[in-house]
């Protein structure tokens, strides 16, 4: 049986290979960009990446199933290693350097390791169940921030728009009125802000299951909460809210209005 260490550092060999990937095919001239369902963009580096760690997993890990957000999966009670190949695609697509890998492995429907590595940022966030959350290069330990009220918060969304889609657009706005400051770091990035203590709030209308396991788990393992905007803690719930702890119910009552 895998130790929590371990499991660590295969996320980060899995890291390793998918930076390898992503920065031969960054800002490259031939890269094939295709439309999911959804409209959502996907690149041949988002398949190459998810494709590569699926086999490394088969190869080293076989016990271990694996959830993509290109090639599907489920989550079961069992480990499962939660891959979003390249978070920030858009981003990634018109040669902007904020995207990220996220790699999560999940056992019993908990995060226990995670890494996001966002090498163009020249960036990687780690973190494992018990033992904190990191920052390469140089390797500094992490923790949320220590602000108290609403009124001196930095808080953060992906896309304003995406609220009035989803959830109800005035609710956010209430709490960016609420809030001292508010930006639209978006993706992963927001989320690893309020781990690092930069920012304090960070909250998305939709959200699915790879694009908050790993950063689930880098908030908490930084003394944060993290639930859906229901308030239910955990991934799976379609939305997410990230902050330091101490705003999170103050966060949660505005939103439910």
């Amino acid at each position: 049986m895998s130790s929590p260490g371990d499991d660590l550092e295969f996320a980060l060999e899995l890291a390793d290979a998918a930076d390898d990937i992503t920065m031969s095919r960054f800002r490259s001239g031939d890269l094939v960009v295709d439309r999911k369902p959804d409209r959502s963009p996907v690149t041949d580096a988002d398949l190459a990446v998810e494709a590569a760690i699926r086999a490394e997993v088969a190869a080293k890990r076989p016990a271990d199933a694996v959830a993509g957000e290109e090639q599907g999966g489920e989550i079961g009670h069992g480990r499962t290693w939660v891959v979003d190949p390249i978070d920030g695609t858009k981003n990634f697509l018109r040669g902007g350097t904020i995207w990220a890998t996220l790699i999560a492995l999940v056992d019993g429907g908990e995060p226990i390791a995670a890494v996001v590595s966002a090498p163009a940022m020249r960036r990687r966030w780690l973190a494992s169940a018990g033992n904190g959350t990191w920052v390469e290069d140089p390797l500094q330990r992490q923790s949320v921030s220590a602000i108290s009220s609403l009124a001196d918060a930095w808080l953060s969304t992906t896309d304003l728009g995406s609220w009035r889609e989803y959830q109800t657009q005035q609710a956010y706005l209430d709490l960016v009125d609420a809030c001292w400051e508010s930006r639209a770091y978006g993706d992963f990035w927001q989320h690893c802000l309020v781990a690092e203590g930069v920012i304090d709030v960070a909250a998305e209308p939709i959200a699915n299951t790879w694009d908050l396991a790993a950063v689930q788990l880098l908030v908490t393992e930084a003394g944060g909460r993290f639930t859906d905007l229901s308030g239910e803690p955990g991934f799976a719930g379609g939305s997410a809210l990230a902050s330091n702890g101490l705003l999170h119910d103050a966060a949660l009552e505005i939103l439910r209005r």
